[in-house]
């Protein structure tokens, strides 16, 4: 357990010092999507949703969810956010909506627990929004597509 920076070296889950980390700009976008039956993807595409206008509703939810990081994930430092960016496509092949999330900051360490956040608390207003309809949609594909900034650098997913 050695190389997972969550774990010492006995073995038990503690938060990372990152005390003596450089402060840098540092930034990170995940990727996710909701699928859906056909007539529950019209139904939000034509906005007759019962609860509402659910791509607005699921993009300040995202937003709400990055901010919230630290109170949900228990080792997660809490950032200084400086931005948070919800984007909701949606997307008739699916068919469904497609969630991209981009957090960023200027700190210690990375965003990239805020950016998963983000998609999955805007997936998860989604299908709040919409199970009435339709109780079978599914969540998925969520994962970092990038990460910017700090000692480790850029990633980039391929």
């Amino acid at each position: 357990m050695s190389d997972l920076t969550h774990f010492d070296g006995q073995g038990h889950a503690h938060m990372v010092d990152v005390s003596d980390k450089d402060v840098t700009a540092r930034v990170a976008v995940a990727e996710g999507h909701i699928k859906m039956a056909r007539e529950t993807y019209d139904i939000i595409a034509e906005g007759r949703a019962k609860k509402g206008d659910v791509l607005s509703v699921a993009r300040l939810a995202g937003i709400m969810g990055a901010k919230k990081t630290p109170d949900l994930i228990p080792l997660c430092h809490p950032l200084p956010v400086t931005k948070v960016a919800v984007e909701l496509t949606l997307d008739p092949d699916l068919p469904g909506v497609r969630i991209e999330g981009t957090v960023k900051t200027t700190g210690q360490t990375g965003v990239e627990m805020e950016a998963l956040t983000a998609v999955s608390v805007a997936a998860l207003t989604v299908y709040d929004m919409a199970k009435a309809v339709d109780r079978a949609m599914e969540i998925g594909a969520i994962r970092v597509i990038l990460k910017d900034g700090g000692k480790s650098g850029r990633y980039q997913a391929q």
